[in-house]
């Protein structure tokens, strides 16, 4: 058995590390705890997120067997109601998002992209070991 508990920073590529953590400070939330010319560390989603200079057209996206690109991360919200929200806040915040969609699983999901292009993920559906843990009811 793995003793893994959690994921604790996740490291995305961006061009302009100043202007990157503004717009993750600004239009997600995140906290800044730290920056420099290389790099910019904040707070976002319960972890720890590294925002790393890096040449230009890097991204934490791939490409899977359909030649579709996809994203790497997930983040959660509790239920429909706070998917949509978030959905429509994206777009009040001039975010690039996608549709709202179903993808035959639980819950409903939709994509967003920051502005080097890193594409996320946003699910309606908290994991129950996480709504356990942070006593969260629907």
């Amino acid at each position: 058995m793995s003793e893994l508990i959690r994921v604790g920073t996740t490291y995305i590529p961006v061009v302009n590390v100043e202007r990157s953590a503004e717009w993750y400070v600004n239009k997600l939330g995140a906290k800044l705890n730290y920056q420099d010319q290389d790099k910019a560390i904040l707070d976002l989603a319960n972890q720890s997120v590294f925002l790393v200079k890096s040449k230009e057209n890097q991204t934490s996206n791939f490409v899977d067997v359909y030649d579709e690109e996809r994203f790497s991360l997930t983040f959660e919200v509790n239920g429909l109601d706070a998917l949509e929200r978030t959905h429509k806040d994206f777009i009040d915040k001039e975010i690039y998002v996608g549709e709202i969609e179903n993808r035959g699983h639980a819950g409903r999901n939709f994509v967003f992209s920051d502005l080097d292009g890193n594409k996320f993920d946003v699910w309606s559906e908290l994991s129950p070991s996480f709504k356990e843990k942070f006593f969260i009811s629907k």
